[in-house]
């Protein structure tokens, strides 16, 4: 029988709608009852635009980054002057017909307030100048995962995550948008209403591990790095990091707060972007391991559903993989069990019901496995969950009697 896979394949934070329109039109700008003239300001500045002149204290003329600047925009400083909504609409619908990247973002951001998380990494150019497609596509990956790493920090404190809280920190990313990637820079947005907790960890997380590389190049001491889990620090925003750097002549991050939602406390209102450097690889790599190593087990009760059964023999030892229903934030278990317990969870799955288990889920392997199992016991369930487990256990009848028969 061929195995089905033990975890849900990992889900993509979600293209930036420019992606999918890249040349095209820009999203619909908002109504101008809806947008903050400072706030729209802010943006403009935050992207690129330049102030140019205006009539102080009424409106503002922006002109867009980059060579050949194209159409200004004459934005209000507030609403206190007749025409200011006119204005709004106006520079709104001039942004909506712009093909500039920083015109699609700064709408994106009006429609949902976001906070920006920016990437930038420095790649020795190719053949005149040109940078392959797979750096793009490794800054991509790269930021994917610090993402996670910090999704995984709100969700708690660990030097290693492993298989913990998986599923729910890729969901947590589902609301955030990813732009292009282009020109060595990348930059994701995080809805406020949702997200915020991500960007907070993600900032306080940057400056923890930059604080405790210079600690460790300074001293070659790794203690700071323990004091960096609380600020969300760990071997998978390490292994990010490293991801980020390698390959490259160096790497920022940074964070920036949506105007229209404020600075969060404990922040700094406008910080620098974090640097990263391939001289840091050497000590993130230590401190990854370290992390990954120094680990404990965790003591705990699982229920969970049968889903492979194996031994070499109709008696002895056998392994159990489990669908953990309750008890632990991973997909799935392995265990090891003695004869009777063996027995009684092959039994408990050919009834349809789950079965609980306790003992120490082990850091080796991503906290997938189970040792020093006792007390295997089945366990009720409504009828909703039986009958579902029933109906797997149907599609795959053959291989579990087969595990299970002998006995």
């Amino acid at each position: 029988m061929t195995q089905r896979p033990t975890e849900e394949p990992p889900r993509q934070v979600r293209p930036h709608p420019a992606d999918a329109t890249r040349g095209g039109p820009s999203p619909e700008p908002p109504e101008p009852v809806d947008v903050d003239p400072a706030v729209l300001s802010a943006l403009l500045r935050r992207h690129g635009w330049q102030r140019r002149g205006g009539a102080p204290g009424r409106y503002g003329r922006w002109t867009p980054p980059g060579p050949g600047s194209g159409t200004s925009l004459l934005v209000p400083e507030s609403r206190a002057f007749p025409d200011s909504d006119d204005l709004l609409g106006e520079a709104l619908l001039a942004l909506s017909r712009s093909g500039s990247p920083s015109a699609r973002e700064v709408l994106l951001s009006l429609a949902v307030p976001s906070d920006e998380i920016r990437w930038w990494h420095d790649v020795p150019a190719g053949p005149a100048g040109a940078a392959s497609w797979t750096v793009e596509d490794r800054l991509r990956g790269a930021a994917r995962r610090t993402l996670l790493a910090a999704a995984l920090a709100t969700r708690a404190r660990a030097g290693y995550h492993g298989a913990r809280h998986r599923r729910s920190a890729a969901a947590a990313l589902e609301n955030v948008l990813v732009g292009s990637a282009t020109d060595g820079r990348l930059t994701a947005f995080v809805p406020v209403a949702a997200g915020r907790p991500l960007t907070v960890r993600l900032h306080h997380a940057l400056y923890a591990a930059r604080e405790a590389i210079d600690y460790q190049r300074a001293t070659g001491g790794m203690d700071a790095f323990d004091a960096a889990v609380e600020a969300g620090v760990s071997h998978e925003l390490t292994e990010a990091l490293v991801a980020l750097v390698r390959g490259t002549e160096g790497a920022r991050i940074a964070v920036e707060w949506a105007p229209a939602a404020g600075v969060p406390e404990g922040c700094a209102p406008s910080a620098e972007p974090v640097e990263f450097s391939p001289g840091d690889l050497a000590v993130l790599r230590e401190a990854g391991a370290r992390y990954l190593r120094e680990e404990p087990a965790v003591p705990v009760r699982i229920t969970g559903a049968v889903v492979r059964l194996r031994r070499s023999g109709p008696r002895g030892d056998g392994t159990v993989r489990l669908r953990v229903l309750a008890g632990a934030d991973v997909p799935n278990v392995r265990i090891t069990l003695d004869e009777e317990a063996y027995r009684i969870a092959g039994h408990a799955h050919l009834v349809g019901l789950p079965v609980r288990v306790q003992g120490r889920l082990e850091s080796r392997g991503g906290f997938r496995r189970l040792t020093g199992a006792h007390g295997v016991v089945p366990v009720q369930v409504d009828d909703a969950e039986r009958d579902r487990l029933m109906k797997e256990l149907h599609e795959n009848i053959d291989f579990f009697e087969e595990a299970c028969g002998g006995d």
